[in-house]
Order: C-alpha cells, then sequence, then structure tokens
C-alpha cells in the first residue's frame, strides 16, 4: 500500500508495468513515450535484450560475493571504463551519491597528503551532488539542504561557469579540489562556456588541487561523448558516474587517474554491495551495446535534431528564454514557472519533468528514433504555447 511508504515524493498518478525501448506502458494499458529515461538512467531504453539476457544469465551464476575477494567482471568493468575515460583506477559503489562521497573523501585524504588540517573543496553555486549529508552540504540548493543542518564543513562555494571566482582561491592554503558538474542537471541544464573546464584543469594542476567531475548525469554516452569533458582536451583527477552506467542495475563508479591515483588504501574506503557481479555484468552489457550501436554518435546527432525542432516552434516566443542541451540532455527555460507541464505531458502520454522551477528537462533514451524524437518536440511545443496563452488570457480578463 502507498500509505506505508514514508512520504519523500510528490509521485505522479500512474504505476508502470512494462516497458520497451523508449516506451513504457501503465497498469491501464495506457502507452507513455519516455522523455526522460528514469531520470538518465534508461540509455538503452526500456528491456533491451541484450541486458535482460546478461542480467538473467548472471543472476543465475552468481550475484555476489564481496569485495574480500576479486572480482574478475569488476576488474573488466574498471579497465573498460579507464580505457574510454583515458583514467587509471575505478572505485565501485551502488549510486552516484556514492560515488560523490568517494570524491569527497579523496579530496580530503589529498588535502591531509599536503598538510592541510581542514581542507576545502570548491563548489557550485545551483549545482546537485548528492542527498547523503556530505553531498548534501556540497549542493548549491538551499532548499534541500533546510532541516538537515548543521551541514558537512569544508564547502566553499562559487557561481557556476565563472573560472575567474575559483582562480579567486589561488592563494587559500586550505583548498584541496574542485567539485563541478560539466553540465549541471537539476541546476536546470546549464552549459558553462567552451573553455571553462579547461581554465578549471589548468587552476588545478597549478595550485595542486583535485579537479573532480560530477558526471553521474552527464556521463556515459547523454552528451553525445562517452563523458562530457571529452568534449574539451582535459583529463580530471576523479570522475563520479552512476546513471546511465548500468540501465537501471544500480551502480556507480569513482575513477581516479594523477595525483589521485593510491589515495586510497586498503581499510581507508569500501562497500559491501558495490562491483558485484551481477552489477557489473550489466555495466559491462551496457558498453557492449553502446559500441556496437554507435550510440555517442547517435545521442549527438539526434540531440542536435530535437533542439532544431524545439527551436522551430518555440525560439521565436519571448516567453521562452533559451532551448539549451547537448546530445540528449536539453532544457527549454521559461519566464514562468513550468512544474504543471509535467502533468500536462502526462496526459498525453509524454514523460518529462522540471527543474529549477521554470526549465522543461529532457532526457530521452540514447536509442531514440526520429519518430519519437519529433513527438517529443510536437507534444513539449504544444504544451508551452498553451501554458503562455492561458497566462494571456487570465492576465486580459483579471
Amino acid at each position: 500500500m502507498a500509505d506505508a511508504l514514508q512520504t519523500t515524493y510528490n509521485r505522479l498518478p500512474v504505476a508502470f508495468e512494462r516497458g520497451e525501448g523508449a516506451w513504457l506502458w501503465d497498469t491501464e494499458g495506457r502507452r507513455y513515450l519516455d522523455a526522460l529515461s528514469g531520470i538518465a538512467v534508461c540509455g538503452l531504453g526500456h528491456s533491451h535484450p541484450k541486458v535482460g539476457c546478461a542480467i538473467a544469465h548472471q543472476a543465475c551464476t552468481l550475484i555476489h560475493t564481496s569485495n574480500l575477494y576479486r572480482i574478475p567482471l569488476q576488474e573488466q568493468l574498471a579497465r573498460r571504463l579507464c580505457a574510454l575515460a583515458g583514467m587509471d583506477q575505478a572505485f565501485f559503489c551502488n549510486s552516484g551519491a556514492e560515488a560523490n562521497e568517494a570524491a569527497i573523501k579523496l579530496a580530503r585524504l589529498h588535502g591531509h597528503r599536503r598538510g592541510i588540517d581542514r581542507p576545502k573543496i570548491i563548489v557550485m553555486e545551483g549545482s546537485f551532488h548528492g542527498r547523503t549529508l556530505a553531498t548534501l552540504s556540497a549542493t548549491g540548493n538551499a532548499k534541500i539542504q533546510k532541516g538537515f543542518e548543521p551541514l558537512v564543513e569544508g564547502f566553499v562555494r562559487v557561481p557556476f561557469g565563472d573560472s575567474a571566482a575559483v582562480a579567486e582561491y589561488r592563494n587559500d592554503p586550505e583548498v584541496a579540489a574542485i567539485l563541478v558538474e560539466p553540465i549541471t542537471g537539476e541546476g536546470g541544464i546549464r552549459i558553462p562556456r567552451d573553455g571553462y573546464l579547461s581554465d578549471l584543469r589548468g587552476l588545478a594542476t597549478e595550485n595542486d588541487w583535485l579537479l573532480m567531475l560530477d558526471e553521474i548525469q552527464a556521463g556515459i554516452g547523454r552528451t553525445g561523448r562517452w563523458f562530457a569533458f571529452q568534449h574539451e582536451e582535459i583529463v580530471p583527477d576523479v570522475l563520479s558516474l552512476a546513471k546511465g552506467l548500468g540501465n537501471g542495475v544500480p551502480i556507480g563508479a569513482s575513477l581516479v587517474s594523477g595525483r589521485a591515483v593510491d589515495l586510497f588504501t586498503p581499510g581507508s574506503h569500501g562497500t559491501t554491495f558495490g562491483g558485484n557481479p551481477l552489477a557489473c555484468r550489466a555495466a559491462l552489457t551496457v558498453l557492449d551495446v553502446m559500441q556496437e550501436e554507435a550510440l555517442c554518435e547517435h545521442a549527438e546527432e539526434h540531440g542536435q535534431q530535437l533542439k532544431r525542432l524545439l527551436e522551430e516552434r518555440l525560439a521565436h516566443r519571448s516567453e521562452v528564454l533559451e532551448i539549451r542541451g547537448r546530445g540528449l540532455m536539453l532544457g527549454v527555460e521559461l519566464d514562468r514557472p513550468a512544474a504543471e507541464l509535467v502533468r500536462k505531458a502526462l496526459d498525453r502520454g509524454l514523460l518529462l519533468n522540471v527543474t529549477a522551477e521554470r526549465v522543461i528537462r529532457l532526457l530521452p533514451p540514447l536509442i531514440i528514433n526520429d519518430a519519437q524524437i519529433n513527438e517529443i518536440a510536437n507534444t513539449v511545443a504544444d504544451i508551452v504555447l498553451e501554458l503562455i496563452t492561458k497566462d494571456e488570457k487570465q492576465r486580459i480578463t483579471a
């Protein structure tokens, strides 16, 4: 019964029973086009046959042993991810928040290695890094922090996209790291100017800071590259991954390179479930399918198509402030609250959400096709124009 659940979500009045590709069917048999992918999780869509078969086979073979022993599938996955990212080592966990917790601990270890008693991490306004106490403290959203004080200390906040504001901390001897999303997700699909990450990479190298990138939402092909940082010629010291890595099977990863290598030692960090055979088999299959079907390139092409179609219908309206995106990670920002559009889209058989109060967030599966892209664009444009028209009529009659 729903009333047996703690009220941590304002759930929509729909329950899904099955899925196939970009489609979901509810318990009443109605079909919905999923333009959210379980919040950037199901990049291969729902019930992908290769992923399903791999999970079933692994579940009948071996699910869990613990990290007290070698896990060959985990070792394979670490090599694959490090090769794709140009990094050196991986730690596996169960979620994005856990991956960011690992990053925060790495930053503190790095700071202590440098002789800093109370290391600080530079984080960004409008960021989102998770809901554990440390990642909540790193997040730049006072609304979701409210009620959980005292927050974890050791974070200093600057505007997102402003490398000059980060540079002001050059002479602060307590700074040990920078933690940043290459593109904000919950913060409204904000894309920094070209060169921003390169500037941060330079500052981190110059000052012996760790550059830590949270690609929990932007990684695993979402932006048209395997990782969003690959749009610039850099490599981070720490990379946090989750969401799309398991296509719905919970798995997170913290990749390290350079000065972050070997900061963790036996006993300094750990996990019971992280990187178990089932999760790693799912993730390896995701990587296989993405490479076989060239889904990074597919995401880039279809993201451009979706952005162009939205611009054709909406860019001329002054009420639409910006249509922005990279790959299949797009946002449509309005000049007014847009939360009601989630229900309007649901009523028309389209799943999306609104973040930062007025940004329609679109994260369709990477396997999306042309017809589905057209349907998403037309439905979003229709409900946006209806909202604008309704508000205009209300102002006239008021």
